[in-house]
């Protein structure tokens, strides 16, 4: 079965390639296609962004596809950054603005006031049947300043639970195992192993 990846981010290409390793699934990019321009984001949840992206694919190539929306979710900030992580500075801004607002934001916070978690749902979509979701979670707490130098995103800021080292210490391993994406994917995993046997 092909599945088509709504990514152009080829980490995030990777990480999915890994945790589907299934027999018999082969995973497409857009670019294996001939391209595909995504739709801007334009849902109010993570499940609906998700959604609408992996039905654009399935839409314009009639296959399954998969795509997924995450973000950092911090409770004493009314669940933001949320749906709007990637831009939470503005739609012009990058990583490095989007975490001195938040640091500036959770100035003076302390304790359980730092407590934030990364939500990652994946979506997908195949012609003639009810979509599928998988959610999964990463739990841990904002740091006052920076720490690392790998990852991408709030990684550097956010301190998973039962670890020493921010997300952006840890080893590529270390994180794909706790991940919110790594989560989900693996959620997924056994999800598309039942659509694609013959009586699915």
């Amino acid at each position: 079965m092909e599945l088509l990846v709504a990514t152009l981010n080829e980490g995030k290409l990777r990480e999915i390639r890994k945790e589907l390793a299934i027999p018999g699934l082969v995973l497409l990019s857009p670019a294996d296609v001939g391209g595909f321009e995504l739709p801007e984001e334009t849902g109010d949840t993570f499940e609906a962004n998700a959604l609408l992206k992996a039905r654009a694919l399935t839409g314009a190539f009639c296959k399954a596809a998969i795509a997924d929306d995450s973000g950092l979710v911090v409770d004493t900030l009314g669940g933001r950054p949320g749906i709007h992580s990637s831009r939470y500075a503005g739609p012009e801004c990058d990583s490095e603005k989007n975490m001195d607002l938040l640091l500036q934001e959770m100035r003076g916070m302390k304790g359980e006031d730092r407590h934030a978690r990364f939500v990652c749902i994946v979506a997908v979509t195949a012609p003639m049947r009810e979509p599928l979701f998988a959610r999964g979670e990463c739990e841990g707490r904002i740091l006052g300043a920076r720490r690392g130098a790998g990852g991408f995103g709030y990684d550097p800021v956010f301190l998973p639970d039962g670890h020493a080292r921010s997300m952006a210490e840890l080893f590529l391993d270390e994180k794909n195992a706790i991940s919110h994406r790594g989560r989900a994917l693996r959620a997924m995993r056994p999800m598309l192993e039942r659509m694609m046997t013959p009586s699915a």
